[in-house]
């Protein structure tokens, strides 16, 4: 069989369903050999980037792992930030690209470009494999490296010669496990004898939770301390949980900004963030303060960067926890009536037609267990602070890497790995001009997915940031307004267009969220108020002074 072929039946054999990306020469021969193979999707996009979005939100809502491929050269540049966030989140992607005919190396040969040091640097693994019969190998060996440890991106480059070669049949391995990382039990037992001893402390929750909130809200209903999320956990504990105070960080809640800055908690427990710049808005040191600080994680570079960790515990944070909360039991702890948190200020009307109020509206009218996947913009603000939790798992919210369209391509990745739940993008005009054109690919594949465009014809983030630091905007930030559903409309694309308070309607929401494919709602609204963002920008204008 062809050295390619075997890649394909190792990959399927791993589960793979669907493989996120866009033909062309140098790797038209995988490509060709997924005639022969109906168990595995290509989903062929219309950029390279969006491709690699699909495939993270696919590997983090399916909880396995995921496959993008490229073209040599500019495909597998297009393909880089994708990989560069893989590596943040932590997520499991295999990422392909074609590389030219070895015998042509150095040639100037068509798209020639040496990707393996472009994606060392954002991957665990990368290599260009150079002779047909090492192909099966590495990419077994890769996608060990990608499940195994702390997960995360892969990178493969096939030249297209070692693609096409004959090679020896081979047995299938079976797929790779990942073996848990355990706690060490007398780290646990020292946190535990810690914890008894403090009469207070706050719960910081991280999106490192995602498989664990269970044993996070037991434990904190055990130790009866207010849970405070990063604004990447938005959306994996419901806001109606008594001890969820709210977000700290970038757009995050007053009420738990005087928390930290002036609460007199004596410990924080720190589990699954990295403590990074917008979950800790900007490395505030008023958070561990003066505080006994436990950090959970099973990546063990996260600990003591910026603050100092009084105990760092590794290892796998469902079974740190679920350890953790044994051994509290057995010093006698055990669950207490939860103590009623302050929250955050409930809106108390919605009448002006604004960001805040046209976002809170518009949940309400939408199933509550959708899923929102939130792209860059000064509407992530607004969804950080004032959108609500009500169903766990609901907000896909990239803020941390911060690449603008990256959620139109999460929308299509989540709706693949998690058909039935309704899914909801909340881009932006700035966002849909670099990756809008994936809704063609969500009508391609028939994805009900709803996605809702604010269109303000401007870069508005930048443009409030800018005015905010330097007191002035520059002129090309804005842009002469257009309408998006009418290239909806061009497309054949349901839509409809908003300009007032009265438009967003249970009626039209209803409309487009019943409808079978992709719909596009367009939210043409010009928002002055500055966004919740924080500290954000006294943080930026520290420098150069």
């Amino acid at each position: 069989m062809k050295a390619v072929r075997s890649v394909l039946e190792y990959l399927k054999a791993n589960g793979v369903k669907y493989i996120f990306g866009i033909p062309a020469g140098s790797v038209n021969a995988f490509f060709d050999e997924l005639y022969d193979m109906p168990e595995i999707t290509p989903v062929i996009t219309k950029h390279e980037g969006a491709a690699s979005y699909m495939a993270c939100a696919y590997a983090k809502y399916s909880n396995q792992l995921s496959v993008s491929i490229g073209c040599s050269g500019p495909g597998g540049t297009n393909l880089v930030t994708g990989a560069a966030n893989a590596m943040r989140e932590h997520l499991p992607v295999l990422f392909i690209t074609g590389a030219v005919p070895v015998n042509t190396v150095g040639l100037n040969a068509s798209q020639e470009l040496d990707a393996e040091p472009i994606y060392r640097s954002v991957t665990k693994y990368s290599v260009t494999v150079t002779k047909a019969e090492d192909l099966f190998s590495e990419f077994v060996k890769a996608t060990e490296i990608a499940v195994s440890g702390v997960p995360g991106p892969v990178h493969i480059a096939m030249p297209i010669n070692v693609q096409l070669e004959d090679v020896a049949p081979v047995d299938i391995p079976a797929p790779p496990k990942r073996t848990p990382i355990v706690p060490n039990a007398d780290t646990i037992a020292q946190v535990a004898k810690a914890l008894v001893e403090k009469e207070s402390g706050y719960v910081f929750v991280g999106q490192g939770v995602r498989h664990a909130t269970e044993q996070v809200i037991e434990l904190a209903e055990m130790l009866n301390w207010p849970i405070i999320t990063t604004p990447q956990a938005k959306g994996l504990i419901k806001d109606e949980h008594p001890l969820l105070a709210g977000i700290f960080g970038f757009a995050g809640h007053e009420n738990v900004s005087k928390y930290i800055n002036e609460g007199d908690a004596e410990a924080l427990l720190v589990i699954g963030s990295s403590l990074g710049e917008t979950a800790t808005n900007n490395w505030n040191p008023n958070l561990t303060k003066d505080r006994f600080t436990v950090q959970f994680d099973f990546d063990e570079s996260v600990f003591n960067r910026k603050y100092n960790i009084d105990i760092p515990v590794l290892g796998d944070i469902h079974l740190s926890l679920l350890f953790l909360i044994e051994e509290l039991k057995n010093l006698g702890v055990t669950k207490k009536q939860p103590t009623l948190v302050e929250k955050p200020q409930p809106i108390s009307e919605v009448v002006d037609y604004n960001t805040k109020n046209v976002l809170v509206t518009l949940q309400k009218q939408l199933p509550t267990n959708t899923r929102y996947t939130i792209d860059i913009g000064e509407f992530m603000a607004y969804v950080i602070h004032h959108m609500n939790v009500v169903d766990e798992d609901s907000f896909e919210i990239n803020v941390h890497f911060g690449a603008m369209g990256s959620g139109i391509g999460s929308a299509i990745g989540s709706k693949l790995a998690d058909p039935k739940r309704p899914v909801v993008c909340i881009t932006g005009d700035g966002c849909f001009f670099m990756h809008g054109m994936e809704i063609l690919t969500a009508k391609e594949y028939n994805l009900p997915i709803l996605f809702v465009v604010m269109n303000n014809a401007r870069l508005g983030m930048v443009y409030h940031g800018h005015s905010l630091q330097y007191k002035r905007a520059h002129a090309s930030f804005e842009q002469k307004p257009m309408s998006i559903a009418a290239m909806a409309e061009a497309m054949d694309i349901p839509s409809f267009r908003v300009e007032k308070m009265e438009d967003v309607s249970a009626e039209m929401v209803d409309h487009l969220v019943h409808l079978k494919g992709p719909t596009l709602l367009e939210i043409a609204l010009v928002d002055n108020n500055v966004p919740p963002m924080g500290d954000r920008v006294k943080f930026l204008s520290s420098f150069g002074k």
